[in-house]
């Protein structure tokens, strides 16, 4: 979608001239040198088909049609094997980079609250051979902790470079490894440490202190925690018994001769590697068995989606490591030596809150090349540069949306465009460092506005990929010459997927022009199943007559005629309303997001009713100055709740709505502003943004019944 342009026909008819000769000039140039022109004939070339012939499926991408990848070395089948593939090779390369703590202090805001705020130095690297070495030292003193192959251990830290140092020494000595969110509330934690009856878990001071003291007498079996954090801290008050060690006395401890001397179990490709516990946006979390074989699978074809991947790549690790698309972004830059430099949401930008005003955030002193991130986040890039832009002086502004409306006809031509990219956008893309060349997104669908403008702004393709922790995060990911939009891209090198007909719904794989239904995942990356719940097995999975493995996703999705595939619905969110029209509430929210005004919206229908309502974050800057154009005046809370701002908001998103060409049955009727933000702490989205929409209507039930007019 372009941005308007505020000039007057005259001179845009100039600058529109002046451009055209610019193009003119510089077309033979970039025709021989830049080698865009073979991007832009992959990006429209067929790029997976139905091996059947059929319009169900199953689809598999072009260069896999005959057989499904697993290993991306022969005899590379297990994940302690593809670490020390990348240590033999990659010995003195940087490994795992933490920033040093220079300074921390405490800032008083206006309204009296107190933020810390950290000075950071320089990263400090652990080689290949560093990090392997700490990680054998590790596991052996596990295992001299009383630690027993193929029984479970878990892991509740926030993402460092101790998290994978941790997790290479599980898969090393074949201890099953349970991850659990750090946000996760106290009785799903419990619920996970108990059902797989772990003894031994990994944990960082703050998380003991925070979350997991206060439910220490409801894990009966814990016996041993393990402290990631250097120093070592005394627990005197820690019921039972307890014992508390830190990891550097661990490594020690397997460092000793009689110990490290002790044959390892190594694992086999059918062991567990990870039990995965998600947040899950409904009900109690689910412990998902991954296999080492269904990891090594998942890495390969991500990795073979990625061009030009190699150790002279840096990645910047800040999403949750319990979350599968950091897990497999981590492991793929790995087991191809890149480097990986840690951070956090609040210290990855200049900007960001905990980092001191004049300091660097991380993006600014690692520069990686490749970032993987959530929409939420980008999202919120992509309204902070714009909410800027309106800011800007009148020259200002014009000559961005300008620039920016010509990129984006030329990128959508396939041409590049490195002046404009140089002296437009260089200093938007410095906000990640300067050098990206590649960011992944997943866990949640990307609006296309927000996907423009990252290609267009970080000057680098932006893939949406698509998998779940049921497929060991993957699926499909887009291949990155292709700069449409909305679209997930093709199945990957160790994935087939086939569209299975949804007649409540509507979607058919006769479906024309494209063929529609459930999408079912299916190759050696769909994992093993739900952890003791063998009723949510026999549901989500099945296997058919040739042993091919199967999982349900409950997502709608369509395959375009050049093998993409998009999502156009989910199962779950689909609403029918009391006149019979279908809803979908993903499809509403998506639309409204694009919204400046909007940080966060929940659609919201009951079957009984004959309209949609909604609950809306509003974008603090944004309403703050729509509430003093209307002369309301009042706290942040005051404002959210005037009946006026909803009337407000309202009509100002409905007139979104109707330009992202919603139908009127589909647009909220009436909506709650909600002064408070939604994030995985207060239990509201999971840890990868996406709604929990149970606990959202309990959290709205009054103002449901308001809206609804039962108050």
């Amino acid at each position: 979608m372009k941005l308007k342009e505020e000039m007057s026909p005259l001179l845009l008819k100039v600058f529109q001239s002046v451009v055209w000769v610019y193009s003119v000039i510089t077309f033979i140039p970039w025709y021989l040198f830049s080698g865009d022109i073979g991007n832009q004939a992959r990006a429209k070339r067929l790029k997976a088909r139905s091996v059947s012939g059929k319009p169900a499926g199953p689809y598999r991408a072009v260069n896999s049609q005959h057989r499904l990848v697993s290993q991306f070395h022969v005899g590379v089948d297990t994940l302690d094997k593809a670490f020390e593939y990348a240590v033999v090779n990659f010995p003195t390369r940087d490994c795992l980079g933490t920033r040093e703590l220079l300074s921390e202090e405490d800032e008083i805001q206006p309204n009296g609250k107190v933020f810390k705020k950290v000075i950071l130095g320089d990263y400090n690297w652990l080689s290949y051979e560093d990090t392997f070495c700490l990680s054998q030292r590790f596991g052996s003193g596990l295992a001299a902790l009383g630690q027993k192959p193929l029984c479970n251990i878990a892991i509740f830290c926030e993402t460092r470079a101790e998290w994978i140092i941790a997790a290479q020494a599980c898969f090393m000595y074949n201890f099953p490894l349970v991850t659990l969110y750090s946000t996760l509330g106290g009785a799903a934690i419990a619920h996970g440490l108990n059902e797989t009856e772990v003894t031994h878990i990994i944990t960082s001071k703050d998380l003991l202190q925070s979350r997991l003291k206060a439910i220490l007498m409801d894990i009966p079996r814990l016996m041993h925690i393990i402290l990631v954090d250097e120093k070592a801290s005394s627990w005197p008050d820690l019921p039972r018994g307890i014992l508390v060690h830190n990891i550097a006395a661990v490594q020690e401890l397997g460092a000793k001769p009689q110990n490290i001397a002790i044959t390892r179990r190594q694992p086999v490709p059918t062991d567990i590697a990870v039990i995965m516990y998600t947040s899950g946006s409904t009900g109690i979390p689910k412990g998902v068995m991954i296999s080492h074989s269904n990891v090594i699978a998942a890495i390969t074809g991500m990795a073979e989606r990625i061009p030009n991947l190699d150790e002279n790549d840096t990645y910047i690790g800040y999403l949750p490591l319990a979350h599968v698309l950091e897990l497999s972004a981590e492991l793929v830059c790995v087991t191809h030596g890149c480097r990986i430099g840690y951070s956090s949401p609040q210290t990855l930008a200049d900007q960001s809150s905990k980092i001191k005003k004049g300091s660097k955030g991380d993006t600014s002193v690692l520069k990686p090349t490749l970032m993987a991130a959530v929409p939420e986040i980008m999202d919120r890039i992509y309204k902070n540069v714009m909410t800027k832009v309106e800011g800007m002086s009148k020259v200002q502004k014009t000559l961005f949306v300008l620039a920016y409306n010509y990129k984006m006809e030329q990128i959508s031509k396939g041409y590049s465009t490195p002046l404009c990219d140089r002296l437009v956008f260089n200093k938007v893309r410095s906000l990640l460092g300067g050098k990206t060349r590649v960011l992944l997104c997943g866990g949640a669908p990307l609006s296309a506005a927000t996907q423009r403008f990252m290609n267009i702004c970080f000057c680098c393709p932006v893939g949406q990929g698509y998998g779940l922790t049921e497929t060991c995060g993957a699926g499909t990911i887009c291949e990155f010459a292709d700069y449409s939009t909305g679209r997930v891209g093709a199945p990957l090198v160790c994935s087939e997927i086939t569209l299975k007909n949804w007649e409540e719904g509507g979607y058919y794989n006769t479906d024309k022009p494209n063929p529609r239904g459930e999408i079912l995942i299916g190759g050696p990356n769909v994992t093993m199943g739900y952890y003791k719940n063998e009723q949510k097995n026999r549901e989500d999975f099945c296997v058919d007559e040739n042993g091919q493995r199967w999982f349900c996703t409950g997502d709608i999705g369509e395959f375009h005629t050049d093998g993409c595939l998009k999502i156009i619905d989910r199962k779950k969110d689909l609403v029918k309303l009391q006149a019979g029209e279908y809803v979908s509430l993903g499809k509403v929210e998506a639309v409204m997001k694009n919204c400046s005004l909007v940080d966060n919206i929940c659609a919201y229908a009951n079957s009984d009713q004959s309209y949609v309502i909604g609950f809306v974050v509003p974008n603090q800057k944004q309403l703050t100055a729509l509430a003093q154009q209307r002369g309301i005046r009042g706290s942040w809370e005051e404002i959210c709740n005037h009946p006026e701002m909803e009337k407000e908001v309202l009509r100002i998103i409905t007139d979104a709505a109707l330009t992202g060409k919603l139908e009127r049955f589909e647009i909220p009727k009436k909506i709650c502003l909600s002064a408070e933000p939604w994030t995985p702490e207060t239990g509201l989205v999971t840890e990868a943004f996406k709604l929990k929409r149970k606990e959202l209507k309990s959290h709205y039930q009054d103002d449901i019944e308001r809206m609804y007019g039962r108050k």
